[in-house]
């Protein structure tokens, strides 16, 4: 398998108005802390964009208000989705009245640890900011984001950053990092607020896990990094759904590398290193036949 010469863009005009792509990402890795007094838990993360993505459509028009239509796999409809919000404050903060069409296209599966719906929040604030010739500045943005959700402003940064906080602060990393990955999605729910509900915190494991990654950054060694598949959070997923945990092992078996949770779950990837690209293919095709979960390629997303 070759990588790919030239990826999709993330904004590309077309007939009928802006079209938008918001990127998946995964987590490289994931230290959590202790709880906040806000009730969100302290947590350090390296996130990295991939070439998964939503679509987003954006289409001026004549009529007062906000038209979000979703298509695709499941998406909650109205005020109760980001991207409706992520409009509203929009609109708010430039004062001016909407009269949009949105029409966002799901390809991203909810709870799976991908940040689809925060993705989609911030490429709508980018677009809409596109759209009305840049009223907002970064900051402005950022602030949006930040009350949008935790993850929400890594979406504005990119590919790469270092996330801590809730996860509402970034620093981009501009060192490149090229990979493969097989994503993996197993038709298994996983409740994030269960999850966090349940995680203890071990802030010796914490403080041993940074120091670990911190000169690994420094030297720009995010490949060691991966290798490490820390994330805080998968000792209590797997805990909580043992197909999980078991779909883990079955997968590490087969492909004989490490298997890594994305967030609090359930996607699940595998870095595949540039000397071992001829194998991702055959990887896939062996993890679609064994076992009933979706299966894709990915790469790092450039932008």
């Amino acid at each position: 398998m070759d990588r790919p010469k030239e990826l999709k863009p993330q904004f590309e005009s077309v007939a009928a108005g802006l079209l938008a792509r918001a990127p998946a990402k995964i987590n490289l890795a994931l230290l959590i802390a202790d709880k906040r007094p806000d009730g969100y838990h302290n947590l350090e993360t390296i996130m990295h964009k991939i070439t998964f993505y939503d679509e987003l459509l954006f289409e001026r028009t004549k009529q007062e208000g906000i038209e979000l239509i979703c298509n695709g796999l499941w998406s909650p409809g109205g005020r109760e989705n980001l991207v409706h919000k992520a409009a509203e404050m929009f609109y708010q903060e430039i004062g001016e009245q909407p009269e949009i069409k949105i029409t966002l296209t799901k390809n991203i599966p909810a709870g799976t640890g991908l940040g689809g719906a925060s993705s989609d929040a911030a490429t709508t604030l980018l677009a809409l900011n596109k759209i009305h010739n840049n009223p907002l500045a970064d900051g402005q943005l950022q602030k949006l984001t930040a009350r949008l959700g935790s993850d929400v402003s890594f979406f504005l940064a990119g590919p790469m950053a270092y996330c801590t906080g809730r996860g509402e602060t970034f620093t981009k990393i501009d060192k490149n990092f090229q990979f493969a990955a097989i994503l993996i999605m197993p038709n298994i729910n996983v409740s994030t607020k269960m999850i966090y509900d349940n995680f203890k915190a071990d802030l010796p494991l914490f403080e041993a896990l940074k120091q670990q990654i911190k000169p690994l950054l420094l030297k720009n060694r995010v490949d060691l990094i991966t290798k490490m598949c820390a994330n805080m959070l998968a000792k209590t997923c797997f805990l909580l759904n043992n197909d999980l945990a078991l779909l883990k092992v079955k997968i590490e078996q087969l492909c004989r590398l490490p298997v890594a949770l994305s967030g609090s779950g359930c996607a699940m990837f595998v870095i595949i290193d540039n000397k071992d690209y001829c194998n991702t293919d055959l990887l896939q095709r062996e993890i679609i036949n064994t076992f009933d979960c979706n299966c894709i390629i990915v790469f790092d997303n450039q932008w």
